[in-house]
């Protein structure tokens, strides 16, 4: 028999007043309508449930929205002192040597020249050469094929997010 009762971790989601899910889901992403269209589909009955409503709300994003998304992302190299996700996601970059640590911050700060906004890339398991990589392809696009990629890549970072938010807690 197949149980009709979300698993535990999404369930322990579904429960949070809304003021602690609203913080919980802006751990996860700093734009203000995603969150508002996770809060506002709860209670979730499934995870891949809570993922669609995720990736329809990012496809729906305005620039501006993306834009306040993005502004909660530190620049690669650089993760934000004291967060242990910005630095877990950033892995790849904590043994890289200081020639391609200085080589990402120029690179970060000539994409942010150009686009306005930090090179977004879903950092979680690439090495440092392979976001260095990826920052050097994607600078010559153009903003506005960029800004689908950062769309798609914020995609990608929301659902790890979520998926470590309601995980199951360990026995």
């Amino acid at each position: 028999m197949t149980s009709t009762f979300p698993p535990p971790g999404l369930a322990r989601f579904n429960d949070l007043e809304e003021a602690a899910a609203r913080a919980a889901l802006h751990e996860a992403c700093a734009a203000t309508e995603w969150a508002d269209r996770l809060l506002a589909a709860r209670p979730y009955a499934t995870v891949d449930a809570l993922y669609a409503v995720s990736d329809a709300a990012m496809a729906d994003l305005t620039a501006a929205d993306l834009a306040e998304a993005m502004a909660g992302h530190p620049p690669i190299g650089r993760p934000k002192p004291g967060d242990p996700t910005s630095a877990r996601e950033q892995r790849g970059m904590a043994g890289a040597s200081e020639e391609l640590k200085t080589e990402m911050l120029e690179l970060n700060l000539a994409y942010q020249e150009k686009f306005g906004h930090v090179f977004l890339i879903c950092a979680t398991g690439r090495t440092g050469e392979q976001m260095r990589d990826a920052v050097k392809e994607r600078i010559g696009n153009a903003p506005e094929q960029e800004r689908e990629i950062v769309r798609t890549e914020l995609g990608k970072i929301n659902r790890i997010r979520l998926a470590g938010l309601v995980q199951e807690e360990a026995a």
